[in-house]
């Protein structure tokens, strides 16, 4: 079976690490980011199979990123699961609305949760 990979971007260091070893052993490959401008870049130099986004970072935030995502041809099919600590209703309809796969806010689910979520996603991409 080839290796998924999956972008994680997030200006938390802590998270960062936390969720980077929680994916690794999962068996996916992970690239990060810290912040939304490095995961532009990073999209330019590979497609992941699948984008782990925070919505407050400093620079470009996640939503400024989804929106360039699902505006681009080659990256729209990309699936994205937001994770965030906002849990404003407005933001995770405007999200959605503009294509997020899920929303997840980092407070109310595990980094297992999380991959259980990105495990489903994954399947339907089949």
């Amino acid at each position: 079976m080839e290796e998924k990979t999956i972008l994680l971007v997030e200006d938390d260091s802590f998270v960062s690490d936390i969720y980077q070893k929680k994916i690794e052993s999962e068996g996916f490959k992970i690239i990060t980011a810290e912040n939304g401008i490095e995961a532009i870049k990073k999209l330019k130099e590979f497609t992941p199979d699948l984008i782990l986004l925070d919505i407050v970072m400093p620079y470009m935030d996640g939503m400024d990123v989804l929106k360039e995502i699902k505006a681009n041809e080659k990256w729209k099919t990309i699936p994205v699961i937001l994770l965030t600590n906002l849990s404003e209703k407005e933001k995770i309809e405007e999200a959605i609305g503009i294509g997020a796969d899920d929303y997840l806010i980092k407070s109310h689910f595990t980094p297992s949760e999380v991959i259980s979520k990105v495990n489903l996603i994954l399947k339907k991409d089949k």
